[in-house]
């Protein structure tokens, strides 16, 4: 049975998964808020939210080839693949999934950050408080066990961007920390100058 994050929880996904843990899916998920459509007015654009993973090393954002998302599907490492971008949250389960190869991670990378911006949100004047039910959830690679899941309850109108959480290396585990911070960032670009 998967554990249920809250806001800033941290857990161990190597204790919780029974050990061997070697490859994780950080699968993220969401849906459009339903809209009032106005009289006369043209259809509104769907929202195409965008999930990321930056790849740090010693804490730091190093470089663009570092950024896996839907311009740059696979690490230069090959242990981080995006599994495709999703352009409107449409339907049922996982909206987009990153593919984490923990075991042949090199060892000077010490943290993956998940974050989901939406795709020219000022252009189209959307923010994530027209977002619902957006989650990510971990699963284990190898036996496609959900580890845990981390359900964003907060408020986040106004905000274009959000960091989801975290998978990092500490004492020889890995970890995830759910943190849920909204941001007003406008592209993966503005969200990667966090972490250089």
């Amino acid at each position: 049975m998967s554990i249920s994050l809250q806001k800033g929880q941290k857990v161990s996904l190597t204790k919780e998964s029974g050990g061997g843990l070697t490859n994780v899916i950080a699968a993220l998920g969401w849906d459009e808020a339903p809209r009032k459509k106005k009289l006369f007015a043209k259809e509104p654009e769907p929202i195409d939210c965008d999930a990321s993973a930056f790849v740090l090393r010693e804490g730091l954002l190093r470089g663009k080839e570092d950024i896996v998302y839907f311009g740059n599907l696979n690490h230069v490492s090959g242990c981080i693949k995006h599994m495709g971008d999703n352009l409107t949250g449409a339907g049922d389960g996982d909206d987009e999934q990153i593919y984490i190869d923990l075991a042949a991670l090199p060892n000077d990378i010490d943290k993956v950050i998940i974050v989901v911006n939406i795709f020219q949100a000022r252009i189209r004047n959307q923010h994530f408080g027209m977002i619902q039910n957006a989650y990510i959830r971990i699963i284990d690679g190898s036996t496609q066990r959900e580890i845990i899941k981390y359900n964003l309850t907060d408020d986040y109108s106004g905000c274009t961007a959000l960091i989801f959480g975290e998978v990092y290396r500490y004492n020889n585990e890995w970890k995830f920390t759910a943190i849920g911070q909204g941001t007003n960032d406008n592209s993966v670009d503005e969200l990667a100058r966090r972490y250089k």
